[in-house]
């Protein structure tokens, strides 16, 4: 099992935010400030588990499972395909109405519709894709923060060591505090 980013979501904080976060007039470091974007979008996603901004994922399964269909990276708002490759080797798509997607947990499920049973596939990795759409357009404001605060510390920290200091410390309501609170946390 493992999914893929189909389409990457556009980014949450724009170039011009981070730069009035930043304090930075000149256009010079616009190419080094949209990759830290980027990477704090990244990093933030890693962090918490979770989509941030809409993007298209594709899910691939070597079979159908017992149950429900876990959709990592939530949260999700729509499947747009499901699809298998059947017992003879064609490809298939399940119809709509064979399966309901669940978004009322942190986690994500593709559940089969009631009295019925997923279709038998071919013995095969990743006979089974699910494409699906997920992450807000527009992400909470405590992840537009946290992202900002993580582009201003990778801005004007260019290096992995900081000279001149003895000890590096995180700041009490950083970037982790402000995303514990959209972190998919596990039991």
């Amino acid at each position: 099992m493992g999914y893929q980013v189909t389409t990457p979501p556009t980014e949450p904080v724009t170039l011009a935010e981070a730069r009035l976060h930043l304090r930075v007039d000149d256009t010079a470091e616009d190419t080094l400030i949209s990759a830290l974007i980027t990477a704090a979008r990244e990093y933030c996603q890693h962090y918490t588990q979770r989509s941030i901004g809409s993007q298209t994922l594709e899910l691939r399964l070597d079979e159908f499972p017992d149950g429900a269909i876990e959709l990592p990276m939530s949260p999700v708002t729509s499947i747009t395909s499901l699809k298998y490759i059947d017992t003879n080797g064609t490809e298939q798509t399940l119809s709509g109405s064979a399966y309901t997607l669940d978004t009322f947990s942190h986690t994500a499920w593709a559940i089969r519709a009631y009295g019925t049973e997923w279709p038998e596939t071919l013995d095969a990795a990743n006979v089974v894709r699910v494409v699906y759409v997920a992450g807000a357009a527009t992400p909470p404001a405590t992840v537009r923060a946290a992202m900002l605060l993580m582009i201003g510390h990778l801005y004007e920290n260019r290096e992995s060591v900081v000279i001149g200091q003895a000890t590096a410390q995180e700041l009490p309501l950083g970037v982790k505090a402000l995303l514990d609170t959209v972190r998919v946390w596990t039991v």
